[in-house]
């Protein structure tokens, strides 16, 4: 190496310095003018910079050529010599610029620059280079690049090219294995097995994988829980979690990531039991699950409706010292609202905040809904303003689930009121139309039709193409055009739409007029998916239509099931079953639902009192059987009523 005069270490380091200033970085400026201040005043003969500053130095550059000059000004130092963390370092950086030209020049000047050829982590360094600029073929060569310098290949180095090649293709990296590192003698160890398992895993080839597995099982080396959770999780993700509960069992000593992820694979299933019994035998050895499982084992529980159960598991979590975070809680606070317990909801948030764990904007659009699912409606009111009294910014889905509440409710004034605040926000609506939709809803549940028409209208400018797919579906049901009306229904649906409670009401009438139940029913059952209960208007309309061609059975049918959905009905809703079996003569289902309709209080009109009496004196033999005394007093009971 060549060497300058003899001068002052100091102002020789200061004068190479001043010359190549402008290339450098300026943190790296900054770093040896710092050295150099220290070195100067503490050691005023030893201003010399060590190896790990110049490859600190060198690492810091940000061009092939920057880190090129660092290294030559580093060469020109009095009494430096450059070492392995040097060249490594400069090494590295060429190939971040993928100049492996220079870096070849470099392994072959090593030898003879400072006495050693390259180590195994400046070769591991190489293969990663190489492995980024995906030259894989030149990552298998390294190997022989290390012969060629008289040093055998190390597992190191093996396992950094086996790993390289698993990410790019399992059997490459086989072949690899077979062909190259067997040969050479080197004995894989637990992180070469695992390399190849992850392989064969990631590819799903999961036979092969448990060949590998005994294979490890017949070497020296015994597989660890890395290798087993690997194929573990492989069996889960592939629904065969079974086999993968069997295969814990040979484990050992299984861990919590082992707990982790069968907890999770039967959480996926729904399978609570057995999802609940690994929990707890976590629990008894020791490891308590990641936050991420611990929310799945509570989501798992809630929709079981065994909220209690699952509070219990979320203190028995906290008691181990496991920090739990806002998604969880979310969960718990989530499952208490949909049993209609939103104020141990509410507790449970003042609880997790006083623990230090701060709600977020899901916390209170959960809890907002909870509360207008429960009729809380001025709670729900109460809780959007001390949102922003807490700071807590208002999001889209806030609006829309306290406009669906309110509007769903019949509080229209209120709903408008939000849905302004909205509107006034900087994000709007963000281009969704739920909330518009919610607000249709509140309309038509209040019969006003001509205002949900007037704004459905208004919804064009920020909806052109929704609202005017509307307007054509109901002037073709007006028309009578039903192809038409449906075609353009099956192009909102079928491109992600949800079409408006107007165009499910008008298609449903005019479906009903031509004589369609079976596809008024699956309209009715899409209507009531989407969240909008048909009134009784519209539901009477379908009563009728199965009553007008006979389908009495299909009617009474129709009738529970919205019944059992929530929908309420009216005098209009039973009459034309009453009449039609009247009709066919079957009072005894017609007295049963005249009954059910007196005990909702609601009162026939004359034409079904005229139809059952008219009935009655008709049906001797039923009366006969029945005796007079018993139908006197079950009209005197009717009368009462």
């Amino acid at each position: 190496m060549t060497k300058l005069p003899h001068r002052h270490p100091l102002s020789c380091i200061l004068s190479a310095f001043s010359s190549i200033e402008t290339h450098f970085h300026l943190n790296s400026l900054r770093i040896i003018h710092r050295f150099l201040s220290s070195s100067s005043s503490s050691s005023p003969g030893l201003g010399v910079p060590s190896q790990e500053h110049i490859a600190r130095l060198i690492l810091d550059q940000n061009s092939a050529e920057t880190a090129l000059q660092a290294f030559h000004w580093a060469s020109n130092l009095p009494n430096f010599t450059h070492s392995q963390s040097t060249y490594r370092a400069l090494i590295h950086k060429l190939c971040v610029f993928r100049r492996f030209n220079t870096v070849n020049e470099l392994l072959d000047e090593m030898p003879t620059s400072i006495g050693v050829p390259p180590d195994e982590d400046t070769l591991v360094t190489l293969v990663r280079g190489l492995g980024r600029a995906r030259m894989i073929q030149d990552v298998i060569k390294v190997v022989d690049l290390a012969s060629r310098f008289n040093t055998p290949p190390s597992l190191k180095i093996f396992n950094s090219i086996l790993d390289l090649l698993v990410k790019q293709d399992i059997d490459l990296a086989r072949h690899f294995y077979r062909k190259k590192m067997m040969p050479s003698g080197v004995q894989g160890d637990d992180y070469t097995f695992g390399i190849l398992m992850k392989g064969l895993c990631l590819t799903n080839r999961i036979a092969d994988a448990f060949k590998l597995l005994q294979l490890i099982k017949s070497s020296t080396v015994k597989p660890n829980a890395v290798v087993y959770n690997t194929l573990i999780h492989a069996l889960c993700k592939n629904g065969k979690v079974g086999r993968a509960r069997s295969l814990m069992n040979e484990l050992d000593e299984p861990n919590v990531v082992t707990f982790n992820i069968l907890i999770s694979a039967y959480c996926k299933e729904e399978n609570l039991v057995q999802a609940h019994v690994l929990l707890e035998k976590s629990f008894a050895m020791g490891f308590v699950p990641d936050v991420v499982t611990l929310t799945k084992v509570l989501k798992i529980l809630c929709d079981a409706g065994r909220v209690a159960e699952a509070f219990e598991v979320l203190e028995k979590v906290e008691s181990k010292g496991c920090v739990v975070d806002v998604v969880a809680y979310n969960t718990l606070i989530k499952g208490y609202c949909s049993i209609g317990k939103v104020k141990l909801g509410r507790r449970l948030s003042k609880e997790m905040e006083r623990k230090g764990c701060l709600p977020n904007a899901d916390t209170y659009n959960i809890l907002i809904s909870g509360l207008c699912e429960s009729d809380m409606l001025d709670s729900a009111l109460d809780m959007f303003n001390e949102m922003k009294t807490d700071g807590i910014s208002w999001n889209f889905v806030t609006y829309d689930t306290l406009i669906k509440g309110l509007c769903s409710a019949g509080r229209m004034e209120d709903g408008f009121k939000i849905l302004e605040l909205m509107e006034e926000s900087k994000m709007g609506s963000g281009g969704r139309v739920s909330p518009y939709n919610s607000v249709l809803y509140g309309l038509y549940k209040k019969n006003c039709l001509e205002e949900a028409l007037e704004f459905l209208s208004k919804m064009q400018i920020l909806f052109p193409r929704a609202v005017d797919r509307s307007l054509r579906i109901l002037e073709f049901c007006k028309e009578g055009r039903v192809e038409d009306a449906k075609r353009v229904y099956a192009e909102i649906t079928g491109q992600g739409g949800i079409p408006s409670v107007l165009v499910y009401d008008c298609l449903i009438r005019r479906l009903c007029l031509e004589g369609c139940m079976r596809e008024v029913v699956e309209l009715m059952n899409e209507m009531v998916g989407c969240g909008y209960l048909p009134t009784a208007s519209t539901f009477n309309d379908v009563i009728s239509g199965f009553c007008s061609r006979g389908k009495l059975s299909s009617a009474l049918k129709v009738m529970e099931d919205m019944v059992r959905r929530g929908c309420t009905l009216d005098g209009r809703s039973y009459s034309p079953l009453i009449k039609a079996f009247c009709r066919m003569g079957d009072i005894q289902k017609a007295i049963m639902l005249l009954l059910q309709m007196l005990g909702e209080n609601i009162i026939p009109d004359e034409s079904t009192w005229n139809s059952v009496l008219d009935c009655l004196s008709q049906e001797r033999e039923w009366l006969e059987s029945k005796k007079m005394l018993h139908v006197n007093n079950l009209l005197q009971c009717i009368i009462e009523m």
